[in-house]
C-alpha cells in the first residue's frame, strides 16, 4: 500500500470511529444524575477509543477517541464544562493502549491470534485502568479548582464516577476483546487493515 492511500485510510479510519465514539457516548448512555446538575453515565464510548488505538495506534486511536467524545461532551449542557478533561483522558487511554498493543506487543507484526487476542485484553485493560484512576482523580480537581464546586460534591461525583467508570471499563474490555477479534481478520482481508507504527 503506498504512502498516500495508507495515510489517507488511517485518517478515514480516524475519523468514522471518532464518529462511533461519538455516537455510542451520545445515544448509547444511561445517564445518572449527580447533585447540582452534574452527572455521571454508564455508556461504551470507551470502547470505541480503545478498539480505535488496537486498530490504528495508540496516536491516532487516541485522536479518534478525544475528538468524539469532546464532541459529545460540547453537545450535551450537561457534560459541556468537561469537554477539556474529556479531550486529555481519552487521548490518554488511546496512547496507552497503543503503547502496550503496538509498541510492547507489537500485535499488528503477529500471526499468532491466541497472541493478538491475549496482548489485545491487556493492552485494553491498561488504556481503561488509567481511565478508571484518572477520570475520577483529575475531575475531582477538576471541578473544585477549576469549575469552582464545594468540596463535598466534587467528592461526592468522584465516588460515582468512580464507579460507573468502573463498570463502563469492564463492559468496554469485553466489547473490544470481540470487536478486534472479528473486525481485524475482515480488515485484513479487505486489505484495508492499517500497520501502526
Amino acid at each position: 500500500m503506498d504512502k498516500r492511500r495508507e495515510n489517507l485510510l488511517k485518517w478515514t479510519q480516524t475519523a468514522l470511529l471518532a464518529a462511533l465514539c461519538f455516537v455510542s457516548f451520545t445515544f448509547l448512555q444511561i445517564k445518572i444524575p449527580m447533585p447540582g446538575g452534574d452527572a455521571t453515565s454508564l455508556h461504551i464510548g470507551n470502547a470505541f477509543c480503545v478498539l480505535a488505538a488496537l486498530l490504528l495506534g495508540g496516536g491516532y486511536g487516541g485522536l479518534a477517541g478525544a475528538v468524539g467524545m469532546t464532541i459529545a461532551d460540547l453537545l450535551d449542557p450537561v457534560y459541556l464544562v468537561s469537554a477539556p478533561k474529556t479531550f486529555v483522558l481519552k487521548l490518554g487511554i488511546g496512547l496507552i493502549t497503543g503503547l502496550v498493543a503496538h509498541r510492547i506487543a507489537k500485535i499488528g507484526e503477529s500471526r499468532d491470534q491466541k497472541y493478538i487476542f491475549k496482548w489485545s485484553i491487556l493492552a485494553s485493560v491498561c488504556g481503561l485502568a488509567f481511565n478508571v484512576v484518572f477520570d475520577p482523580l483529575v475531575g475531582y480537581f477538576y471541578k473544585m479548582y477549576i469549575l469552582g464546586q464545594p468540596q463535598e460534591m466534587a467528592s461526592v461525583l468522584a465516588k460515582w464516577s468512580t464507579a460507573t467508570t468502573f463498570v463502563n471499563a469492564v463492559v468496554s474490555v469485553i466489547l473490544v476483546a470481540l470487536l478486534y477479534r472479528v473486525l481485524r481478520p475482515l480488515l485484513e482481508k479487505a486489505g484495508i487493515l492499517v500497520r501502526p507504527r
